[in-house]
């Protein structure tokens, strides 16, 4: 080829090279447990970090690759900064208002209590630096959140403030790092934002006053009937049956009791529309509330549900230890055996297999009500689990108590001092919601409630003579 001819090529560069961004600077005034573990959680999603410290020679253990620097100097290196210090110490921020002019900053502080102060940490901090644009964010997530990256139950980031901009500026920092946001409007909310992390199982408190209300009025009814009566009549102390089998008594009631309560309240519900003729009207503030706390009422259900398993089993070991020595004893040395009464065995089988299979669906229940399980479920596999498994669970349960109870009714000698036997009790629920739900699944009535939920709506007579005086 002569030098004169150059062949039609171009130079080959690494794609990427020269287009390759440069990390965003994010500064963080603050290298407490949270500023670490959120500068820690920055790098790894590819920013650049600076921390502002007013000791900037002696502030600790940093991330490897992030820098220290004075407040000032930071402040002045980022357009975003993260506030990871205690509202106590915001004092300073005033002095540096110019530097942190148009800047964004992001209040992540919390107090140790509800209306500790005037106003919200994030209101405040707007007041000390008017012209910097101030955003709630990132308080409901602690340090071992950040550290560890978002899971299934602590994936959203809450977030307020006056600035669109601003706004939209910490959605892509946190979108980035993996949570989900969620925009609860100005900055007036930041006060409900804070008040978040300090809720104690807001949705477990009437779980477990209704837990314990059941647990004490069962296990003081059951002590009166069966040991109360019993010395009181008999003389005989049997008082040492309160620690396994009166236990094993309640733990049963009243798991059936709170698992037709979680049920219950849909039925309510269905009425409510069948009523009313539409589902765009809202509940009464009672039912949102008790249909708002199901899966909680659903877990101490369960929990309980265990805790029988767990005493029906240590009973018959219990038996044999305290019993085995008078009654069997003495049958064994007058040679004396007893029939098989083949209906007792087909009642005991029944109960045997009904409480199997009730318990195994229970468990089930609890299990996709994990939100790791209930994630990987369609909206239809989720519905036909939790609701017709869970019809399905309450039924299996229901008839091992009646099976449990048999023909005991019928005996007067079970209504101790004329009160019912406490099996008799737990069984007025759990009936009540499946006799309402078998009426619900008539045709007729199914009908119109499918129509219902599907958008229709009844028309009321008056809303007709309306309609035609106006036209």
């Amino acid at each position: 080829m002569s030098k004169e001819e150059k062949p039609e090529s171009m130079s080959l560069y690494p794609l990427g090279t020269a287009a390759a961004p440069e990390p965003e600077l994010l500064c963080i005034f603050g290298t407490g447990d949270l500023g670490r573990s959120l500068g820690q959680r920055l790098l790894q999603s590819g920013y650049k970090v600076v921390y502002g410290s007013r000791r900037p020679h002696s502030c600790g253990p940093v991330p490897q690759g992030a820098q220290v620097m004075s407040h000032t100097a930071a402040a002045q290196s980022a357009s975003v900064v993260f506030i990871c210090i205690q509202r106590e110490h915001y004092g300073f921020l005033e002095q540096l208002a110019p530097q942190l002019k148009r800047k964004v900053l992001v209040d992540v502080s919390n107090n140790l209590r509800k209306n500790l102060y005037p106003e919200a940490n994030a209101e405040y901090l707007q007041r000390l630096t008017p012209e910097a644009y101030v955003v709630k964010a990132f308080n409901t997530l602690s340090a071992w959140a950040l550290q560890n990256g978002p899971s299934d139950s602590n994936r959203q980031v809450y977030l307020c403030g006056n600035s669109t901009e601003a706004k939209e500026a910490v959605t892509e920092i946190a979108t980035r790092l993996g949570f989900s946001v969620q925009d609860r409007g100005s900055l007036s909310a930041a006060r409900e934002l804070e008040d978040f992390p300090l809720q104690l199982f807001p949705l477990w408190r009437l779980p477990l006053r209704l837990a314990f209300g059941l647990t004490a009025f069962f296990f003081f009814y059951l002590l009166t009937r069966d040991v109360i009566y019993t010395y009181a009549t008999q003389k005989k102390d049997i008082s040492f049956r309160i620690m396994v089998s009166l236990a094993n008594k309640v733990f049963p009631i009243v798991s059936l009791i709170m698992l037709a309560l979680c049920y219950l309240p849909g039925v309510i519900a269905a009425v409510f529309q069948l009523y009313r003729g539409t589902k765009y009207r809202r509940f009464p503030d009672w039912l949102d509330r008790w249909m708002l706390c199901r899966k909680q009422l659903g877990l101490l259900a369960l929990a309980f549900a265990f805790l029988h398993v767990l005493y029906t089993l240590i009973i018959p070991i219990r038996t044999v230890t305290v019993l085995c020595r008078t009654d069997c004893h003495f049958k064994m040395k007058e040679n004396q055996t007893s029939e098989l009464d083949t209906t007792i065995a087909w009642r005991s089988d029944s109960y045997y297999s009904m409480g199997i299979l009730g318990f195994g669906l229970y468990v089930l229940l609890g299990i996709t009500s994990l939100p790791s399980v209930s994630n990987a479920l369609s909206w239809r596999e989720f519905s036909f689990i939790q609701s017709k498994l869970g019809y399905l669970t309450l039924f299996f349960c229901t008839f091992h108590t009646y099976l449990y109870g048999w023909d005991m009714f019928l005996r007067s000698s079970y209504y101790k001092w004329y009160t019912p036997p406490g099996y008799m009790l737990s069984l007025l629920v759990p009936s009540v919601v499946l006799v309402l739900k078998l009426l619900l699944l008539l045709p007729c009535v199914d009908r119109s409630l499918t129509r219902i939920r599907q958008g229709w709506e009844r028309t009321e007579p008056q809303d007709d003579s309306q309609k035609s005086l106006i036209t």
